[in-house]
């Protein structure tokens, strides 16, 4: 009985250090579809400069999305900060977008936008999902407690649902795009 128990702990060790020795495609790991991306973290000028302009909005892997020259992230920069949003000095802005180009320059691949729920056929603008949150959740509290927190799609999910439960005013569709955008604006980078 001894030697049969023995076997089983070595075979099920095997198992375990073959599990995780190999590298399943990201896709694969969550049920066939892509995820949110996973940015590293930089570290040096560019994670100051991150830390200090950008970060507070929205996180990191949103770059991920895009594959862009220079010109191109300079216009993305420009187009979605408006009246002094994120002003960056030139010194500020060329560490960032030297970075940008460098990670997520017009040779990568961005990534799929196909981690979004099937309810979502199309994302919320900023527009759109501020109106949303003024509607169903300004009633209540204001955009403060929203915007200082930061949380994973999931657990975005969980607080719109539990928000819904105390009265907030929220259709399925609406949870699911909400829950996307916020997790895309005011997400963090991996799951907690």
């Amino acid at each position: 009985m001894t030697q049969w128990k023995s076997a089983k702990a070595v075979t099920w060790a095997a198992l375990v250090a073959t599990a995780l020795t190999l590298e399943v495609p990201l896709a694969a790991q969550v049920g066939g579809r892509a995820t949110r991306p996973q940015v590293q973290r930089p570290d040096g000028p560019v994670w100051q400069v991150l830390r200090k302009s950008c970060i507070g909005c929205h996180g990191i892997d949103d770059y991920a999305f895009y594959a862009q020259d220079r010109a191109a992230w300079q216009a993305l920069i420009a187009s979605k900060h408006k009246s002094g949003e994120a002003a960056l000095s030139a010194a500020d802005q060329s560490i960032l977008l030297d970075w940008l180009v460098s990670k997520f320059g017009p040779e990568t691949k961005p990534f799929p936008r196909t981690y979004i729920p099937a309810e979502i056929t199309t994302f919320f603008s900023d527009p759109e999902a501020r109106r949303l949150l003024t509607r169903a959740c300004t009633t209540c509290h204001g955009m403060e407690r929203v915007e200082a927190a930061r949380n994973p799609a999931d657990a975005w999910r969980v607080t719109i649902l539990d928000m819904r439960e105390r009265g907030a005013k929220l259709s399925d569709e609406e949870v699911e795009q909400l829950t996307e955008w916020l997790g895309r604006v005011w997400g963090t980078n991996q799951d907690k």
